[in-house]
C-alpha cells in the first residue's frame, strides 16, 4: 500500500470517528436542552394548576360558611327589583303582539363581613340575585300600549330562577375582599400545599424531590418546606391569591434540588447505549488501525527477511559454484589437498544454508505447536558448557574470551537439552556478532529462591530502549549503523523466547547503547 494513500486513509478514518463522537455529544446536549424545556413547561402547568386550586379551595370554603350563615338566619330575605328590561314583537298581518320582560331581583339576607369576624365596611352586604321572566301574547294585537283600558293577554308564560352569573361575580368580589385581610397561614397550610404540589407533579411525570416557599412582598413566610433553598436555575415561581384589583402580594416558589440528575436520568439509558456503541466503534477502529500498521510492518519486515535470506544463500551458493569450478580444473583435480579443501568449503557452506533453513522451520513448527520438546532432568552448568563448546571456534577466530562464574549451588532443572543448548548458543552468537572488538563474554549463575538465574553479559554495541522492547519479535532487527558485517534475519531471538517460555521460564534483557547487553534467563529448579 502506498505510504501517502495509507496516511490519507488513516486521517479520513480518524476524522470520521471524531465526527461520530462530536455528533453524539451534540445530540446528547440537544436532548438535554429539550428535556429541560419540557420540564420547565410541565412545572409551569403544575404551578398554574396549584394556584387555581388554591383560589378555588378558598372560594369553596367561604361559600360553605356563607351558606351555613344564610340558612341559619331563618327569615325571608328583603327583595328589591332593581332592573327590568324587555322588548315587543308585533306581526303587521295577524296583529299578533308578543311582549317579553325580564326583571332582576336582589335578595338581601343582611349578611355583612362582621359574620366572618372581619372589620370591613358594614354597608357591604352579601346578596343573591334571581330573575323573573314573563312572556305575554296578544292574538288581536294592542292599539295603544299606554291605554288605560286594560286588555288581558291571551297567553302568559312566567319563569323564575337564580342568576348564577351575578351571584358568582358578587360573591367573588366579596370573598376576595375578606380573604385579602387574612394572613397566609389562615389561607393555606403546609400540609395542603405539599399535597397539591405532590399530586400535580406526579400527574405530569415530574417525579423528583422538590422544596417550596411562599413569599409575601419579597419576604419568606412560614408556608415553606424544611430544606427550601433558592437556586436561580432550578426555582420556578407563580403569583397566588390575586385580589379584585388584579394585584397579588404572595408568590409561590418551587425549587428542584436534583433537577439535573432527574433530567439526566431520563437520558441515561440511551446515553449508555450510545457510549457502548461508540466505544465498540473506537475499539474496532483502533484494532483495525493496529492490524493495518502491524501488517504494514510485517510486510516491510518480510521484504527485508527475503532480501537477507537471498543474501545469506547467495554467498554460499557462489562459494560452492567457485569450489566446483576449481575442482573441475585439470591443474587442481590431481591435487588431493586442494580438492579436500574445496570439498570442506562446500560442506561448510551447505551446513550454513541448512542452518538458516532449520531456523525458519523451527519457528514455523513452534507457531503450529508441532515441535517436539521432551524435557528431562539436566545440570544447567553442563548445558552452558555444551553451548560454549559450539561457539569456541568462532570465539577463537575473533580472539575473544568466554568466562563462566557458576555460583548456583542447586543446578538441577527440567529441560530439553538440544533446544535449550540452541537458546544459549543463539544468545552467545549474538554477543559475538554485535561485538566490534574481540568479544569478552561473562556467564553467571546463581540461585534465587526456587530458581536458577543465568546472566550472559557482553561488552558489545548494546541496544536502544525501543530495541529492548522489540528484540524478541519475529523478523525484528535493529539498525546497526556503520556495522555491516552483522548477518541474520531476526528469527534467532524469537526462537529463543518461545523455547524459554515452553520451559515455564522467563527471559529479560538489560542494555545500554555502547556499553553492552545482559540477557537474563530465569529457570525453575526441580524440587
Amino acid at each position: 500500500m502506498n505510504k501517502l494513500f495509507f496516511r490519507l486513509l488513516v486521517i479520513l478514518m480518524s476524522l470520521s470517528l471524531i465526527g461520530i463522537i462530536l455528533v453524539q455529544v451534540y445530540w446528547f446536549d440537544k436532548s438535554f436542552e429539550n428535556n429541560e424545556e419540557q420540564f420547565k413547561f410541565h412545572v409551569k402547568q403544575v404551578l398554574g394548576n396549584v394556584a387555581d386550586k388554591l383560589q378555588k379551595h378558598e372560594a369553596y370554603t367561604f361559600y360553605e360558611r356563607y351558606n351555613r350563615i344564610k340558612d341559619s338566619i331563618g327569615k325571608a330575605p328583603d327583595k328589591n327589583e332593581f332592573l327590568e328590561f324587555g322588548y315587543i314583537q308585533r306581526d303587521s298581518r295577524t296583529k299578533e303582539t308578543i311582549i317579553y320582560s325580564n326583571s332582576i331581583i336582589s335578595e338581601d339576607y343582611g349578611i355583612t363581613p362582621s359574620f366572618f369576624d372581619k372589620k370591613l365596611d358594614s354597608v357591604k352586604k352579601i346578596q343573591s340575585f334571581s330573575t323573573k321572566r314573563k312572556t305575554e301574547i296578544y292574538n288581536q294585537g294592542l292599539d295603544n300600549l299606554n291605554s288605560k283600558n286594560k286588555v288581558s293577554p291571551d297567553i302568559v308564560i312566567e319563569k323564575n330562577g337564580n342568576s348564577d352569573l351575578l351571584d358568582n361575580a358578587r360573591f367573588e368580589l366579596f370573598f376576595k375582599d375578606i380573604a385579602a385581610t387574612q394572613s397566609i397561614q389562615e389561607r393555606v397550610s403546609n400540609e395542603m400545599m405539599q399535597k397539591l404540589l405532590y399530586e400535580e407533579l406526579n400527574e405530569y411525570g415530574v417525579k423528583t424531590p422538590f422544596e417550596y416557599n411562599v413569599y409575601s412582598n419579597g419576604l419568606a413566610t412560614k408556608i415553606k418546606s424544611e430544606h427550601f433553598k433558592y437556586d436561580k436555575s432550578a426555582t420556578y415561581s407563580i403569583p397566588i391569591f390575586i385580589d379584585n384589583d388584579g394585584n397579588n402580594k404572595y408568590q409561590l416558589l418551587v425549587t428542584f434540588p436534583h433537577k439535573k440528575k432527574f433530567l439526566f436520568s431520563e437520558l441515561i439509558g440511551i446515553c449508555i447505549l450510545s457510549i457502548i456503541f461508540t466505544l465498540i466503534i473506537i475499539i474496532a477502529y483502533s484494532s483495525a488501525l493496529s492490524q493495518l500498521i502491524k501488517q504494514r510492518q510485517i510486510s516491510e519486515i518480510k521484504t527485508d527477511f527475503i532480501n537477507n535470506m537471498t543474501h545469506e544463500f547467495k554467498t554460499p551458493i557462489a562459494t560452492i559454484n567457485l569450489a566446483l569450478d576449481a575442482i573441475k580444473n585439470p591443474k587442481v583435480i590431481d591435487d588431493k589437498e586442494k580438492i579436500h579443501r574445496y570439498l570442506q568449503m562446500i560442506r561448510d557452506e551447505n551446513k550454513r544454508m541448512h542452518a538458516q533453513v532449520e531456523n525458519v522451520l523451527r519457528i514455523s513448527k513452534l507457531e503450529k505447536k508441532e515441535l517436539d520438546i521432551t524435557k528431562e532432568a539436566n545440570n544447567i552448568h553442563h548445558i552452558i558448557e555444551d553451548a560454549i563448546e559450539h561457539v569456541n571456534l568462532i570465539i577463537d577466530d575473533r580472539n575473544g574470551t568466554i568466562t563462566t562464574h557458576f555460583e548456583a549451588t542447586r543446578n538441577s532443572v527440567l529441560l530439553n537439552d538440544v533446544h535449550f543448548t540452541n537458546v544459549l548458543v543463539n544468545i552467545i552468537d549474538n554477543a559475538i556478532k554485535y561485538s566490534p572488538l574481540p568479544p569478552i563474554i561473562n556467564i553467571y549463575t546463581e540461585n534465587v529462591k526456587d530458581f536458577v538465574i543465568i546472566r550472559i553479559k557482553d561488552q558489545g554495541t548494546g541496544m536502544s530502549k525501543v530495541a529492548q522492547k522489540r528484540i524478541f519479535e519475529k523478523f525484528y532487527r535493529e539498525h546497526t549503523g556503520d556495522l555491516h558485517n552483522v548477518k541474520g534475519h531476526g528469527l534467532g531471538l524469537a526462537y529463543v523466547k518461545r523455547i524459554v517460555e515452553d520451559h515455564n521460564s522467563e527471559i529479560f534483557v538489560e542494555s545500554e547503547k555502547g556499553k553492552g547487553s545482559t540477557f537474563i534467563i530465569k529457570v525453575p529448579l526441580i524440587n
